[in-house]
């Protein structure tokens, strides 16, 4: 089958009505059931405290059913935020028994270890971070009810915070000097397990298993999860970076610079121009800073030989020549050469990833070596990347086929209970089911039926996203 074919083929029917309010209502409860006051957990099993980027894409799909919570969301989060910018990747509840997760409040000790960072006494926190997908999250919050925002001074507030969150990453995080954010554990850019971090995580020795227990392994399957050897190797350079005050200048056992991460900063940094302009602001700063940015990200990481942007090793000095979708995210950003935008558009649909053809693109080239359909992310299909990929297609003016996804997506949510990822060539759920990202962005899609989402923002444009719900708060089933 060409390339062409594939990008033309048929996904799932469009539902109808009474389905599509079916798989609102299923999505709705998720969100209600996962909500604890002042944040959503993406489980209620594996994954018991708040997390960063899930927030985020939490927050997208709950302005849907009550602006007002999806902004709460975002404020919970961000209240936990470190004096030096940082955002952590989890905001610890101290409600939850320090055995529900690992590494626990105790193992992370932000409040001690994170101190000289400026990390917040009253509130434990990891000491890492996740892809900064926050001010896109706030812009998008924000244009569901903007008389409500604007009456509680949403933008306003968390404007400063935001800017901070970007300054820390263009700032402390550029440990290549090349102008990219660099992440320091495989957690960090979210693809936890990625084949791409196979090489660099080899030069790391990992503790001694009987040191620490997986409590993830109590809710999912062992071959739907990271190894132990992987696992080791996390919990090493996680201890590292803890006993050395969380500090970024100096040596690391892990420093990478990845293209989804720097995408989504690009796209946040749109996203914060407009936030600026919003509240009174210059936006210029921000659109230069993510010009920059794009141009960093295409002269560093950008292989025309792969057709695909790739990651940089920092420390061993070389790009790593593993295609993961990460190494499409940057299908978000508008503005990119359109000789680059035609060769991601063409891996996408080739044989490694056949966007369009399979139900939904996989986390992992579906010819290499370590392709796996379902262990996390080497291999199996997630609905936040494709989510980001379904926005990049509108982004370059590519509708019908962003339509073809997010029907796909739409029916592989339903089908499977909004798992946390399925199998990319059946939509077979794998790992967590009642997943919080899966459930959120599930309505997002929905409300994307009646017209076109509004593009990532790139043009000083104030106007509402016209297929957001302006719903107060209520109770979202």
């Amino acid at each position: 089958m060409t390339t062409l074919a594939r990008a033309a083929a048929p996904t799932a029917p469009v539902p109808t009505d009474a389905a599509d309010l079916t798989l609102r209502r299923g999505a709705a409860r998720v969100l209600l059931d996962n909500w604890r006051g002042g944040s959503t957990i993406p489980s209620r099993g594996l994954y018991p405290h708040q997390w960063s980027w899930d927030s985020a894409f939490i927050a997208i799909g709950l302005r849907h059913l009550s602006p007002r919570r999806a902004q709460r969301e975002l404020e919970t989060l961000t209240a936990a935020q470190w004096g030096d910018g940082r955002i952590p990747h989890i905001v610890f509840n101290p409600a939850v028994p320090l055995d529900a997760y690992f590494p626990s409040p105790d193992f992370w000790r932000s409040s001690t270890a994170g101190a000289p960072a400026g990390a917040p006494a009253p509130i434990e926190t990891s000491g890492i971070v996740q892809p900064p997908v926050h001010a896109l999250a706030a812009w998008l919050v924000h244009t569901a009810d903007p008389e409500t925002s604007r009456a509680r001074g949403f933008l306003t507030r968390l404007r400063p915070r935001l800017a901070a969150w970007h300054d820390y990453l263009t700032g402390p995080r550029d440990l290549g000097g090349g102008g990219l954010a660099a992440v320091l554990h495989p957690w960090e850019p979210g693809m936890d397990n990625s084949p791409a971090w196979d090489g660099p995580l080899a030069r790391v020795e990992p503790v001694p298993s009987g040191t620490y227990r997986r409590a993830d392994l109590d809710h999912g399957h062992s071959a739907e999860r990271p190894t132990d050897l992987d696992y080791g190797r996390y919990v090493r350079l996680a201890a590292d970076y803890r006993d050395g005050g969380y500090q970024d200048a100096g040596e690391h056992g892990f420093a990478v610079e990845d293209p989804g991460f720097n995408a989504l900063l690009i796209a946040s940094e749109h996203a914060l121009a407009r936030i600026t302009e919003a509240t009174g602001g210059d936006p210029d700063p921000h659109e230069e800073r993510a010009a920059r940015l794009t141009a960093a990200l295409v002269a560093r990481l950008y292989s025309a030989e792969h057709g695909l942007f790739l990651c940089r090793d920092l420390v061993g000095g070389r790009l790593i020549e593993e295609r993961s979708a990460t190494g499409l995210v940057p299908l978000v950003v508008p503005g990119l050469p359109d000789d680059i935008t035609a060769s991601l558009l063409a891996t996408a649909r080739g044989d490694s990833f056949r966007l369009g053809d399979l139900p939904l693109a996989p986390s992992y080239d579906l010819r290499g070596d370590a392709f796996d359909a379902s262990r996390y992310w080497r291999g199996p299909a997630w609905f936040n990347i494709n989510w980001l990929l379904e926005r990049g297609l509108r982004t370059h003016g590519l509708p019908a086929d962003a339509d073809r996804l997010r029907e796909s997506m739409l029916h592989a949510a339903g089908a499977s209970d909004f798992a946390e990822y399925v199998d990319p060539r059946t939509g077979e759920p794998r790992g967590t089911r009642s997943f919080g990202w899966t459930a959120a962005l599930t309505l997002d899609l929905l409300a994307a039926r009646a017209t076109a989402p509004a593009p990532l923002p790139a043009q000083r444009a104030t106007d509402p996203d016209p297929h957001a719900s302006r719903t107060q708060e209520r109770n979202p089933a």
